[in-house]
């Protein structure tokens, strides 16, 4: 029988540290440009609308929508094996952005373009560090 590995555990960097601590408290956080106003995901130094370099962290309300998705059958590393079938999702969120992510707690079948979905973290063992995803709403 194969080996199972654990799942990737994301290494923060200088720039995306606020994000993931921010998951590790079940806060799903994104930058806000205070030149421009418009959100930005995922994190960069510069406004990617206005270039902008005032750009503060927030957190989102967690409400969004599904804009595409696809069920992957088949997981393209050993550690996801055990979810497949399971769904990839672009979400909206309703504070002004997109995302990729997993499509949690519902099946795979049930998945629809525009269905409401809210913001969801789950646990990788072995390491305090939570993943954003998200679940129908």
């Amino acid at each position: 029988m194969a080996e199972v590995r654990a799942k990737p555990v994301p290494q923060p960097d200088g720039i995306s540290r606020p994000y993931w601590e921010g998951a590790i408290l079940g806060e799903f956080r994104y930058q806000r440009c205070q030149a421009c106003g418009k959100a930005q995901f995922y994190a960069r130094n510069v406004c990617v609308h206005c270039h902008g370099r005032e750009l503060a962290w927030q957190v989102a309300a967690g409400g969004g929508r599904i804009a595409s998705f696809s069920v992957i059958h088949r997981a393209p590393i050993p550690a996801f094996a055990g979810d497949a079938p399971y769904v990839l999702a672009l979400v909206d969120l309703d504070e002004g952005f997109r995302f990729m992510c997993n499509v949690l707690r519902c099946d795979p079948a049930s998945v629809r373009i525009g269905m409401p979905v809210r913001v969801c973290f789950e646990s990788r063992p072995g390491s305090e560090q939570k993943m954003p995803q998200v679940e129908p709403a």
